[in-house]
């Protein structure tokens, strides 16, 4: 699968992204441009400070661009405010990151229901979904634990359950095994490409390109801009060269 115009999930045009540090700016992206198909997997790598976490943003509808177009599912972002932005990435995007995020004192379950809460699902459906997204990721005997009670690989799945709960279209991940141990590490990646086969389209940013060659395209960015787009065949044949 290519990301087409036709079937695109996420196209982006141009996009610029810059930060004011009191009177200098700082370009964290310089003009970016892409597709990305409904159902694809998409590594995104390059070195710090390479705007691959700014361009993440960007997808998430976390930040904004400063110059050009970025279209989610054909809806031109710009036109959307606040609120509506707002109940669009709850709706359709779910995030899993390094550092699991997850809110200690509550149990797994009330960690994943809480994405419903904000979109105003009932308790009774809440609870249910929440059930269903937690044995999705096979961590159903783990509900009613704290955070504190499970391993690093475990509070990921719980991330990623919290994550699937309003059942996204997309899910951006962001060094999503970058605190887990090499086992762990490999669960995930599984799990990921598990859902991925059905049907989910994945956006990861990694540093690992076993991790990035396990994805269909493989994005590289440096100094704001996307210098390689490559199939993941390709992306790995020319690290086994280098």
């Amino acid at each position: 699968m290519t990301g087409t115009e036709a079937q695109a999930l996420l196209v982006g045009e141009d996009l610029q992204r810059v930060y004011r540090m009191g009177e200098s700016e700082v370009r964290a992206l310089r003009g970016v441009t892409f597709s990305i198909a409904l159902g694809e997997s998409v590594a995104i790598m390059g070195p710090s400070g390479s705007g691959k976490s700014t361009l993440l943003h960007l997808l998430g509808l976390l930040d904004r661009p400063s110059a050009g177009r970025y279209l989610f599912a054909g809806v031109d972002t710009a036109r959307l405010d606040d609120d509506h932005s707002a109940a669009l990435r709850n709706r359709a995007i779910g995030f899993v990151f390094q550092n699991f995020n997850l809110v200690s004192g509550e149990t797994a379950l009330d960690n994943v229901a809480a994405p419903l809460v904000y979109a105003g699902v009932k308790r009774k459906e809440r609870t249910e979904r929440a059930r269903e997204a937690l044995d999705r990721v096979g961590l159903s005997d783990r509900m009613h634990h704290d955070p504190s009670q499970l391993s690093g690989g475990q509070r990921q799945r719980v991330a990623i359950a919290r994550a699937l709960v309003t059942r996204p279209p997309l899910l951006l991940a962001d060094e999503p095994t970058g605190n887990l141990d090499s086992t762990s590490s490999a669960e995930i990646f599984s799990l990921l490409a598990q859902l991925h086969s059905e049907g989910l389209t994945l956006v990861t940013i990694t540093h690992d390109p076993r991790i990035a060659a396990r994805a269909e395209r493989v994005l590289r960015v440096e100094d704001g801009r996307i210098v390689s787009d490559e199939n993941s065949a390709a992306y790995a044949q020319a690290g086994a060269l280098a």
